[in-house]
């Protein structure tokens, strides 16, 4: 765990100031025709899954739906949580961990916030290149809807 001290500034005392990872969402929104992808408007360039961070006071479930709003323009009815992905190196930016959900949406994605551009795509036709961790996310994703029952 990494902590530095520092001294209190009143008091002198040692004051411990740990260095947590970033919680994210990410969001595999299914439609009728595949999975909306945004192509990035900042740095990293790139397609990506729509998500963002968790802003303070808010549960991941509110911030999935939030990000799908701001990024696609739709409104979604979150389906279930799909898994949670902790690399150290996914984000090259800072550590983050990203809890992934699946949603459905009906109606026309439109590219908001920080998206410059979005697709609808399926596991043959997926664009490159995906940012972040996003391709194993989305081989994940993918493999699960594949299996046989």
């Amino acid at each position: 765990m990494k902590k530095k001290v520092i001294s209190c500034p009143k008091c002198g005392a040692p004051v411990y100031v740990y260095q947590n990872p970033i919680p994210t969402v990410d969001i595999i929104i299914e439609t009728e025709k595949g999975i909306v992808l945004i192509k990035r408007k900042n740095p990293p360039y790139g397609w990506a899954i729509p998500g963002g961070f968790v802003d303070y006071g808010e549960s991941l479930e509110e911030a999935a739906i939030r990000e799908a709003k701001e990024e696609t323009g739709l409104d979604v009815e979150l389906v279930r949580q799909f898994h949670t992905y902790s690399n150290p190196n996914r984000d090259p930016r800072q550590h983050t961990i990203t809890t992934v959900y699946i949603a459905k949406a009906k109606g026309v994605p439109k590219a908001g916030d920080d998206a410059a551009d979005l697709g609808i795509f399926t596991q043959d036709n997926l664009p490159s290149p995906l940012v972040f961790d996003h391709s194993q996310i989305l081989a994940d994703y993918f493999a699960s809807k594949n299996k046989i029952l």
